[in-house]
């Protein structure tokens, strides 16, 4: 065989292997779901970027988290996760609860003026003077005196608080965060807890002990190979038993029946199905499970939240500026360019779900105005279409669409505001 023999197959061989290497079309048409979803929008929507929660699959998910929490423990709904007070109005009714976990003072007036005979407990330590700004702008029968717990993480800041109390004339309840693992701040030892106990038990008259909060999305989210979920989960158990002991053993006279002790969240409330520590579970995002809670202990719950924004434009190839040729290569080497589309809207914490092989272009650039996403040939999207894409997250992406568009049945059935910032 010749030099020029073996050279000649060299490069078929190269020619071979790149044609292999070349992305497989991953385009399609919308399933049945979106299909529906998208006759719908095109309809009757609001013909925006909108958020769509959908009825039907919140319901699933609450009769996975109901079969979950169970009397003597209950469910207790996250308002930063779910910031609409529809939407918490909702799951009370359907759950039998009342009880709220608040992340932010704006937040916090808004559930007391408009759920007032809500059970709140504060989801992080707030500034004593976001505290005083709660009390200065509150109205209607709420009474925080009984249903309110504010979370305390250092002796220091329950000082600030009991300052605060003496000058409002207010009793306050007062939970205490507890460190079970995560190291994101609250009680790490048997010391900070008595001086904490202490300052409660010495000013009845103003503070209350409302019960401890201990959160633990460590627990699945620490890879298996540095240390075990039982492992983990056997810390949690026994660090949050320890606090209530040495409190039940010392400090006799705080103890009642109201006691809260919370703890877990959406990746690990399932972990606790038969575990009696806990009295008190909060649960927000995975009522709607955005791509972050795709884990295993949620596998049973549904997406129910979807961003949905029409087609603006629509063009053959991938339309990159400056260089037709450039647009050409791509087009050949990945058949997933094969058409180009702008979005109304765009750059948001989410990712493309349907129709399926859509992507957005890196080389083109993103967008929050209009949004340039390619697909293959096999994607038959046209203007006024809707795209669909899933929030990362729920608590910050629900507040960038006003109304929620709520449906059930792929019908357009209400729409319920959303808590503004």
């Amino acid at each position: 065989m010749t030099l020029r023999n073996v050279g000649v197959i060299a490069v078929l061989g190269a020619a071979a292997l790149l044609w292999f290497a070349r992305p497989r079309d991953e385009g399609g048409a919308y399933d049945d779901y979106f299909r529906a979803l998208n006759q719908t929008l095109r309809a009757s929507g609001p013909a925006r970027p909108s958020l769509i929660l959908d009825l039907d699959r919140l319901d699933h998910n609450i009769g996975v988290l109901t079969q979950s929490i169970r009397p003597p423990k209950h469910y207790r709904v996250v308002d930063k996760s779910l910031p609409s007070i529809p939407l918490i109005e909702y799951l009370f009714e359907h759950t039998h609860t009342d009880r709220v976990m608040s992340f932010n003072q704006p937040f916090l007036n808004v559930v007391a003026e408009r759920l007032p005979h809500a059970d709140v407990l504060l989801g992080k330590p707030m500034p004593v003077r976001a505290a005083q700004e709660f009390y200065s702008r509150l109205t209607g029968e709420f009474d925080p005196s009984r249903q309110l717990e504010w979370l305390i993480d250092t002796p220091e800041r329950l000082e600030e608080y009991r300052r605060l109390g003496d000058t409002l004339g207010q009793r306050m309840r007062i939970s205490i965060e507890i460190d079970v693992g995560l190291h994101r701040g609250g009680v790490t030892d048997v010391a900070t807890l008595e001086r904490i106990l202490a300052l409660i038990a010495a000013h009845p008259e103003r503070l209350e002990l409302g019960g401890f909060m201990g959160y633990d999305p460590h627990v699945v989210k620490v890879p298996s190979w540095l240390r075990s979920r039982d492992a983990l989960f056997h810390d949690v158990v026994t660090t949050y038993q320890g606090y209530i002991d040495y409190t039940r053993s010392h400090y006799p006279q705080l103890w009642n029946d109201r006691i809260t002790l919370n703890g877990a969240g959406s990746p690990t409330y399932r972990l606790y199905e038969h575990v009696d520590l806990l009295n008190d579970l909060s649960v927000g995002s995975a009522m709607v499970k955005p791509t972050d809670f795709d884990i295993d202990t949620l596998a049973e719950h549904r997406p129910a939240l979807f961003i949905a924004t029409p087609v603006l434009k629509t063009a053959v190839g991938a339309r990159l500026p400056g260089s037709d040729a450039l647009s050409r290569v791509v087009e050949w080497w990945d058949p997933n360019r094969a058409r180009t589309f702008f979005l109304y809207g765009g750059y948001w914490m989410a990712h493309l779900e349907s129709p399926p092989g859509l992507r957005t272009n890196a080389l083109f650039g993103r967008s929050s105005n209009q949004e340039m996403v390619n697909g293959s040939a096999a994607v038959p999207l046209q203007v006024d279409d809707y795209v669909f894409l899933r929030p990362t997250q729920s608590e910050f992406v629900m507040l960038q669409f006003g109304d929620l568009v709520v449906m059930r049945g792929g019908k357009i059935v209400d729409h319920w505001p959303v808590f503004q910032q």
